[in-house]
């Protein structure tokens, strides 16, 4: 069965998906962003097949998501570290953890995050990039964008 090239939708949903879409995804940057971020390391912890984690840091290497750094020369050996594009999915991440900490963890989450700004415990809020105000799917409209080929003030559908 062919997979649907989900890269080509002019939908960043759909774009983003194609790149971490597989569920081993974003499990991979999870463990990388924390640390663990050499092959052997990663197969361990997630509990993945070689051939599994091959194809997924090829994948996130090829799409710009991670970097392949050598770290040993005799014999080479690589470690894999996020780049600016994976720092932000990275971002991505974080909110899925709100949503998963609030609907899915009825002992408390699993993990606290730390902000370095202000020292404290916190959770990542989604806010306006114009007013700084709560931005929620309740107080937003979604419009066609430059990307759509929809003229503006066009409906979606």
């Amino acid at each position: 069965m062919q997979r649907t090239n989900f890269g080509d939708m002019a939908c960043s949903i759909a774009r983003t998906m194609d790149v971490i879409g597989e569920p081993w995804s974003p499990l991979v940057l999870r463990n990388v962003y924390v640390g663990i971020n050499r092959f052997d390391q990663l197969q361990e912890s997630l509990g993945i097949s070689r051939k599994v984690l091959t194809e997924r840091l090829r994948w996130l290497v090829d799409h710009g998501v991670l970097a392949r750094e050598e770290y040993s020369s005799r014999p080479p050996r690589y470690e894999y570290v996020l780049t600016e594009k994976g720092t932000e999915l990275v971002d991505l991440l974080m909110v899925m953890v709100r949503w998963g900490d609030r609907w899915l963890a009825p002992d408390g989450p699993p993990v606290l995050y730390r902000h370095h700004t202000c020292g404290e415990i916190a959770h990542v809020e989604l806010v306006c990039s114009e007013c700084g105000k709560p931005m929620h799917a309740t107080n937003v409209d979604v419009l066609p964008g430059p990307g759509s080929g929809q003229e503006a003030g066009d409906p979606l559908v």
